[in-house]
């Protein structure tokens, strides 16, 4: 149950049936009241909740706003709600106040709910494909990846807590430019270890593993390739390759606790027919043309500022259009409701592309949406590493989890907005202090497992009027935190933002260990241990609920 969204509409309705009330009663003009907000204010001691009504209102009731607010609260009736009484403050903000048994309730709720404290069935079951990382698999993952592979995985762990039916997909491009690329690479390897003058193409794939594929490839079958025509060698280096570079993208993702539901691959577009399919569609729904031998599709009919070349003039389709033949299979074949796609922060020009494209073969836009992210400068000792994909020198996952935590990683990925620059600091993420996050978070949980390794007593079944004695400015900071865990879900769902829940975590963490240094929890007043017992239990369980969200682990002691 979401207590804050509730007891912030039972303030609204409240608010508006008092205005009702004052305007039938002739204290205020009758004129439509603009909306306003209900919000929790920075320092809670002045209230529970404050409502800018009084001030949005001034200008349609003219009248001072304190006055309106004045009004206001003498209409307000409390009887049969979770409010208790009301204040005015400053200029006219109208300060709320819950009663006592709303905190008790929430433990109580937190408590019942257990492991499904934060969970909603908003989405209604609809159904939701998260596409994210699909790495060209032509070398390993570098740490865009691992930033989108952190920032995908949890999103599809927010909808999944939301209500949603979703399926993580990971995008194999196994055909196009990329792997033409690959078996010229691994060519120019496998022919150098027979002929060292062979040369290298100059825009080729430079890094290790090439030259490790090429000489496995080499030790099986030898020089037997050195005179086939090269498109028999590329094709055989390549198709030697790609199954092992996908296999080891998933055995790396798998350690990164990402399990893919399908691996999709761009080869079956163009072996079922679907390529050709949406160029048909779009060609018969009048929205390509012909211009000097090649097919455009009229993205100018959309807003655009120009057309774009769908098939070129030597008949080979451009890149987007197996990408529109992809979500064509995703709305249309596979009926997804919704669509997310989790791509770095350079394919913004390409957004509007794709989506004028599926509005044209019939599909609402709304449905498809992008979270871009940004890059990731990693940082050691207060020094940037520099990284090149080119050079094959580049970070990749699989060297950066060697280096830090998995928890870290996922965690640290995580602690920015996906279209904000991230430093990842290499040092604090394996720094065991106060300082390093993730560290702050999980030793909050380890020193409630300590607390509640001592308790022996019942704890869990404690009624409203033994949880009363809670009422320390620092017991009553946690349970608000604690009641606003479902509304951080709901925001990172409307947001696509899981850096939401990391921070709350951060929060959260906070707040406990305040309480912990203010209260003991173990002591000789039975009844407010039990008490305190109660909520530590469920700021325990909020913590891991939410942490379970972003797949970082929480071990019982540290």
């Amino acid at each position: 149950m979401d207590f804050i969204t509730a007891v912030s509409e039972e303030i609204y309705e409240m608010i508006m049936a008092g205005m009702g009330r004052a305007i039938s009663a002739g204290k205020l003009p009758n004129e439509p009241a603009p909306a306003f907000s209900v919000e929790i204010p920075a320092d809670t001691s002045h209230g529970d909740f404050a409502v800018n009504a009084a001030m949005v209102s001034a200008k349609a009731f003219r009248l001072p706003p304190r006055k309106i607010a004045e009004i206001l609260c003498e209409e307000l009736i409390f009887d049969g709600t979770k409010i208790e009484r009301c204040e005015i403050a400053g200029p006219g903000f109208i300060n709320l106040f819950v009663r006592d048994e709303w905190f008790c309730e929430i433990i109580q709720n937190v408590i019942s709910q257990g492991e499904d404290y934060g969970r909603s069935n908003f989405g209604m079951g609809k159904k939701v494909m998260i596409e994210f990382v699909s790495a060209n698999p032509t070398g390993p993952m570098h740490i865009g990846n691992a930033r989108g592979g952190a920032i995908g995985d949890s999103l599809a762990e927010v909808m999944a807590w939301s209500g949603y039916d979703v399926t993580r997909e990971f995008y194999v491009n196994d055909a196009g430019n990329q792997i033409i690329k690959l078996g010229a690479s691994l060519e120019a390897r496998y022919m150098q270890i027979f002929d060292g003058g062979f040369p290298f193409p100059e825009d080729g794939y430079h890094g290790d593993d090439i030259i490790e594929l090429a000489g496995e490839f080499a030790e099986i079958h030898g020089d037997s390739y050195i005179n086939s025509s090269e498109i028999d060698r590329r094709s055989a280096l390549a198709s030697y390759a790609l199954p092992k570079n996908i296999k080891k993208l998933e055995e790396d993702l798998l350690k990164y606790r990402i399990k893919y539901d399908v691996w999709f691959r761009e080869s079956a577009l163009h072996d079922n027919g679907e390529v050709e399919r949406v160029i048909d569609i779009l060609s018969s729904s009048g929205y390509t043309y012909e211009s000097d031998g090649a097919l455009w599709f009229k993205a100018t009919e959309f807003g655009e500022a120009k057309d774009y070349v769908l098939v070129r003039s030597n008949r080979i389709p451009t890149y987007v259009v197996p990408d529109i033949a992809y979500h064509y299979n995703k709305f249309v074949t596979r009926e997804f409701d919704i669509v997310i796609n989790v791509l770095g922060a350079d394919h913004h020009g390409y957004v509007p592309c794709l989506k004028h494209a599926v509005e044209a073969l019939g599909v609402e836009g709304k449905k498809l949406d992008f979270v871009l992210m940004q890059m990731v400068r990693l940082i050691k000792d207060g020094e940037p590493i520099k990284a090149s994909k080119r050079t094959g020198k580049s970070i990749t996952l699989s060297t950066l989890l060697d280096e830090v935590p998995l928890d870290a990683a996922r965690f640290f990925f995580n602690l920015r907005e996906a279209n904000t620059h991230l430093d990842f600091d290499l040092t604090l993420a394996v720094e065991q202090s106060s300082k390093n996050p993730v560290y702050y978070v999980q030793y909050a949980n380890a020193r409630i497992c300590k607390i509640l390794d001592r308790a022996e007593c019942d704890y869990r079944s404690l009624t409203v009027q033994d949880l009363l004695i809670l009422h320390s400015p620092e017991e009553r900071e946690v349970i608000r935190k604690i009641a606003l865990f479902p509304r951080e879900i709901s925001d990172a769902r409307k947001s696509y933002d899981p850096s939401i829940l990391t921070r709350y975590c951060i929060e959260l963490a906070s707040v406990f260990h305040k309480f912990y240094d203010k209260h003991r929890v173990i002591c000789d007043d039975h009844a407010a241990m039990k008490a305190r017992l109660a909520l530590c239990w469920a700021l325990q369980t909020t913590l891991k609920n939410a942490l379970s969200i972003l797949k970082i682990e929480t071990p019982d002691s540290m």
